[in-house]
């Protein structure tokens, strides 16, 4: 089948334009090729210039439904173009499963890892195809922090060489802070732009005879790991990128100034008993699920909650974002001028087997349209800067796309980079322990120790 985004066969053209979703061969196309103008439906054109028919391409990924549907409407406009059949195989042991794979010689043709430490893992060992400068370039062009992007993808071979192996494609956003609007509009504050605002907003809260946070570490075995993400954010926006690398590879010591003046930061808002709702005692023992409630009291018990995309799942029940809740990004000191960071997480596609139709593939996912297709389904972010936010889902995706399209710095969550022992241990119980009262040298002293354990 092919398409055109012009001129298309009338018989053709009456089948997909027929409704919502469509079908030809047992596929499914969400959206009618053509219909809609936010969709870039013109990038279809080189793919339906080529003739694969007879090549698969097979892809393993950690995508269960719905996330694997809206990821097969996507893919469907590219088989369909060019005729080439893609098998999707979605596991919740994908990074078992990857590894079992590539040993035993029969990988898929692409792998979609959700963090990079084990497609560098698995790139080290001569298990992954490098991208090609090419795509590397792209991606610097046209992704939003595009270096961050490409280092992020690049890492050493089985010959200890630097290449680049992985292709960002869905993001997470996490520096994020939540608030109820009515809040402060009632009291007549503004969202802050800045860090020193931020600051100078929750003394004046103070002043005011508020509270201005909610913070909450609590999770079952994992209590602490929310504190690791302000952290993470805080470093992000006191040093630069190749400190937060450094620190996050251990090349530079988790118990480096630099690295207890975050944690610290991070206590002059979590230690300050009259910043945090419940006082200092609240913050280790209220679990993260929980945390957010205060922003919904009347009279409220906090202002602001720093969390990641999915907390609007914990708020009351018939909480409509951007009108009962919203959010704004969790701003850069300005003193700093380290432009605007941001922390999150995301998938990258990564060649494990390669052939013609695989490079096409690679290739489509650079197109505004793959994008574009998948955003308007909802549950995808993106840093490309051709696509057309008009085709995000909701104003809530929207906003969080910008924040990607403005950032200047992308990073990975660090302690989801570190050896599970720090990463997801000691720096988490090290986190409820400084907010216990040890001191931010003792808990970073105390995390370094566990690391050099390990080595």
């Amino acid at each position: 089948m092919r398409f055109r985004s012009t001129l298309m066969a009338s018989s053709f053209a009456a089948l997909l334009l027929a409704g919502p979703a469509m079908a030809q061969d047992g596929q499914t196309f969400p959206f009618p090729v053509g219909e809609d103008d936010r969709f870039s439906w013109s990038d279809l054109d080189a793919f339906n210039a080529m003739d694969l028919s007879g090549q698969t391409v097979t892809v393993l990924g950690p995508w269960l439904s719905p996330d694997q549907d809206f990821l097969n409407g996507m893919l469907n406009y590219f088989e369909a173009a060019t005729g080439a059949d893609v098998q999707y195989a979605g596991s919740d042991s994908f990074e078992q499963q990857i590894v079992i794979d590539i040993q035993a010689g029969s990988p898929p043709n692409i792998a979609v890892f959700p963090q990079p430490g084990l497609a560098a893992d698995q790139a080290s060992k001569g298990g992954l195809v490098p991208l090609g400068d090419e795509t590397q370039q792209w991606v610097l062009d046209n992704y939003a922090a595009g270096q961050s992007w490409v280092d992020l993808g690049t890492y050493p071979d089985a010959s200890g060489n630097k290449d680049f192996f992985g292709f960002f494609f869905k993001v997470d956003v996490k520096s994020l802070v939540w608030y109820v609007p009515e809040n402060l509009e009632d009291d007549g504050y503004e969202v802050p732009t800045t860090m020193e605002g931020l600051i100078e907003l929750s003394e004046q809260i103070v002043e005011d005879g508020g509270t201005p946070w909610c913070i909450g570490l609590g999770s079952g075995d994992a209590t602490g790991w929310p504190a690791t993400d302000w952290v993470e954010d805080i470093m992000l926006r006191t040093q630069p990128p190749e400190v937060y690398d450094g620190w996050v590879s251990n090349e530079i010591a988790f118990n480096d100034e630099r690295i207890v003046g975050a944690i610290e930061t991070f206590g002059s808002f979590a230690k300050n008993d009259d910043w945090v709702d419940g006082g200092r005692a609240a913050v280790g023992a209220t679990d993260f699920r929980d945390s957010p409630s205060g922003l919904f009291e009347v009279p409220p018990r906090c202002y602001f909650h720093h969390q990641a995309s999915f907390i609007p799942a914990f708020f009351p029940e018939g909480t409509e974002l951007g009108v009962d809740a919203d959010f704004f990004y969790f701003p850069p000191f300005e003193s700093e001028d380290l432009g605007n960071p941001v922390l999150g997480a995301g998938t990258l596609w990564a060649i494990t087997e390669d052939n013609e139709a695989t490079r096409a593939l690679i290739d489509y996912l650079k197109t505004p349209l793959a994008n574009e297709v998948w955003m308007a389904q909802t549950g995808f972010l993106t840093p490309h800067k051709g696509v057309n936010t008009d085709a995000y889902a909701n104003d809530t995706l929207r906003k969080q796309g910008e924040i990607l399209l403005n950032a200047t710095t992308f990073r990975f969550d660090g302690s989801d980079l570190m050896p599970g022992a720090v990463g997801a241990g000691s720096f988490w119980t090290g986190m409820v322990d400084f907010v216990g009262g040890a001191s931010a040298q003792e808990v970073a002293d105390s995390i370094q120790q566990s690391w050099d354990a390990i080595k």
